[in-house]
Parts: C-alpha cells; structure tokens; sequence
C-alpha cells in the first residue's frame, strides 16, 4: 500500500486510513469513550404494543428489536466494514464459512446450479458437494482462469450464481473478475465473490461484484482469537435477500466477538502495509532459492497472474504459495515446516504471526487446474522482521536439503 493507494481511496473526501480510525463511532466532538461499548442483550422491552410492532417490522434496518437482529456494537462493525469494501449495507456473521454458505443459500434454490472456481477454499466446495447436493442444487468446477469467452460455455439454463474467489488461498490464481462478472450479468446470474485476500486491495462492486465476502477472522480482527464473517451488498434489493436468509438461518455473531473486530479494524490499514511490503521481500528472497521452481505471489513480475493483479488491485496482503522443484519429496517439504521457529503450522492467516503449511495432497481439484508439478507450502507472514524470517526459513531449507 503506497500514497497513490491511499489517494485512489478517498471517500467523501476522506482517506482509507482516516475511515478506519472514525468509522462506526460517534465522532470526537461527543462526550463519552472513545471506542463503542460492548451491547450484549436478547430480550427488548418495548413501552407498549404499537411500539413493539413497529420495531418488528425494521428488521432490515439498524433498530433494535430482538437480540439475533444485532446492537451498536454490531452496527458499527458493520458500518465500518461496508466502508472498507465499498459497499452500502454489511451483514456480520458468525464465522468466515458462514459468510460464504449465507449467501449462496440466498440465491440458490432446488433446481438450479452454480458455477465455482476449481481453486475454492475447501469447505466452500465441501458445501457444495454435500449439503446443496442435497438440496438438489447442482455445482461445476472450472478454471480459475477461464476467459469470459470460455466461462459463457458453461452457463446452463438454472445457472444463477457465479462464484468467485480471486486470488485461490491456496495457488493463488487470479481471476477476471470484469470479464466474468459481465458474462454472468447478461445472462442474469448474480456474482458472489470471496475478497478476503483482497481486501481494501480490491474494490468488487466497481469491477461487477454483487455479494462480496470477507472472513473477518483473518485481517479485520488480525489477532488470531475471534471467528467472525461478513456479507457485504451494494444494492437495496441484494441487502434484503441476504439480510432475510441470514435472520431464517439464525446467524449471529456475539457482540464481544464485533467489539474485538472492531478493535483489530482500527490498526488493520497499518498492519496490512508493514505485512504486505514484508511478504513481497520473503517471496522476492525466495524466489531466488534453486530449491523453489516457482513462487506464487500475484504482486511479483512474472508470477501466474501479475498483468491483472496490477489491473484490478491496488496492493497485496501477506499470503502466498511456495512451489518446490519437482525433485524434491513430500517428506521433505514436511521437514523443512518441523523445522522452522519463527513459522508456526497453521491453517490461517491474516494475523500478527507467520505460519507455513505445506498444501501437497491436501488440496482438492477436480477441473485440472492448479497443477504446478512440485510440492507446495503455503506461507503466511505476520510482523516478525524480515531479516529474522529469511534467516528461519533459510535453516528450515537447509534441513529440506539434508532429507533429499
């Protein structure tokens, strides 16, 4: 993230960095505490029946009526992440898988089908093949990459939902997204799209998004601790069919749980800066290694996918994908992760810490993409310095080298 990022951001005339600090508050010249308190409730108390009946009917609204249907805490969390990923109306929901399964129970009904990207995060495809199955809603897997051309051909008659997920938290391609997204609306689809990788980086409703989702756990909180998702909208008609399927769902998402968010929000812009220009280091450091055969990093020259990565983003955050050459085995790749201090083995990211997961065997493709002929591992990095990342991962490649 640079100046020009910030620049390009602007809102009502103020930057990114501003809104993350005063959005969702009630402004400095109020008299009370800084932050938003915690509002924790269920039941509401109403002074008579007409007052409770009209509070019933602003369940699209942010009222209160009924504990499930969110505070201030909520509210502001809500407010503050619409904002950042320039849309209208936000829904908060419990999990980050929760924010993908919502909205696609919103559009999708018995019958019809729906287009995902072969590189989906793993539960989401879980979701598919299991439960809307089970529905009777059909999936097709294609590849990432497709053109618009080529995405057109696999529209069928019941096709209402194209999914995106661009970059792939695991292989990291990067999609179309325009061009897609203007396929699906002249055929009358709507476009859901996982931005958790790019966001703030990548605007979706400018480039043909309807529904974008965020797993709030990874930068929004950036502590590690808290599980929470969103579901953000740019349309009045596209915020009532997701609001209304969250409430019949039942989704909910605890108020001390918002009020963390909202914390780790306010330093999000920072972090994401310091770890993005941190990850870019470790990738360019890595790359010249003769044991990797390719890094996976939109944001290098010459990766998969940097002519669109430089289109359509304005910056990157701290995940990536390591591809080891093609001599190298599994048992060492699982050795070098062992032998790291400073990377811990784990399935997230978007935290203060770095973590490094070896993905060969583990990842799900059914559409013949993501095919890169070597071991993988996935890398995240936290705010550790550089130099001492470098240095962790140079001991751990030594021990890859002893197990060849």
């Amino acid at each position: 993230m640079n100046d020009k990022t910030v620049e390009n951001d602007k809102h009502g005339g103020r930057g990114y960095y501003t809104r993350l600090s005063h959005g969702g508050r009630a402004g400095t010249n109020v008299r009370g505490f800084v932050n938003v308190p915690v509002h924790r409730g269920s039941t509401m108390l109403y002074g008579s029946m007409a007052e409770r009946t009209a509070a019933s009917q602003d369940r699209f609204e942010q009222k209160p009526h009924y504990g499930t249907g969110g505070s201030a805490t909520h509210w502001a969390l809500e407010n503050v992440v619409a904002e950042i990923e320039g849309g209208t109306r936000c829904q908060i929901v419990s999990t980050g898988l929760a924010a993908v399964t919502v909205p696609l129970l919103a559009y999708l009904k018995a019958g019809e089908h729906v287009l995902m990207p072969d590189s989906c995060y793993g539960p989401a495809r879980s979701f598919c093949d299991n439960f809307l199955t089970r529905m009777g809603i059909s999936t097709t897997y294609y590849d990432p990459t497709i053109t618009g051309a080529a995405i057109a051909a696999l529209f069928q008659p019941n096709t209402t939902v194209l999914y995106l997920e661009s970059p792939g938290s695991h292989t990291f391609e990067v999609q179309d997204v325009p061009a897609l997204s203007a396929v699906a609306r002249g055929k009358g689809a709507k476009v859901l799209m996982d931005n958790t990788w790019g966001i703030h980086h990548f605007q979706p409703f400018k480039h043909g998004v309807d529904v974008s989702i965020q797993a709030l756990t990874k930068y929004v909180v950036g502590h590690s601790d808290v599980l929470l998702g969103s579901i953000t909208v740019n349309t009045r008609e596209d915020w009532e069919r997701v609001r209304a399927t969250s409430v019949i769902l039942g989704q909910y998402a605890s108020p001390d749980d918002c009020w963390l968010a909202l914390r780790g929000a306010r330093t999000m812009g920072v972090r994401m800066e310091r770890q993005e220009k941190s990850a870019v280091a470790v990738a360019a450091w890595l790359a010249t290694r003769p044991e990797v055969k390719m890094v996976l990093h939109p944001a290098l020259p010459g990766t998969p996918g940097h002519e669109l990565w430089k289109r359509d983003f304005t910056g990157a955050c701290s995940l990536f994908g390591v591809v080891f050459r093609d001599d190298i085995a599994r048992e060492s790749v699982h050795a070098m992760a062992n032998a790291l201090q400073l990377f811990g083995k784990g399935a997230s990211w978007g935290g203060f810490e770095s973590l490094a997961l070896p993905t060969g065997g583990s990842v799900t493709r059914t559409a013949g993409s993501g095919q890169f002929g070597g071991e993988m591992m996935r890398l995240h990095v936290g705010l550790e310095d550089v130099d001492d990342l470098k240095a962790d991962l140079e001991q751990g490649l030594a021990v890859l080298n002893a197990r060849r």
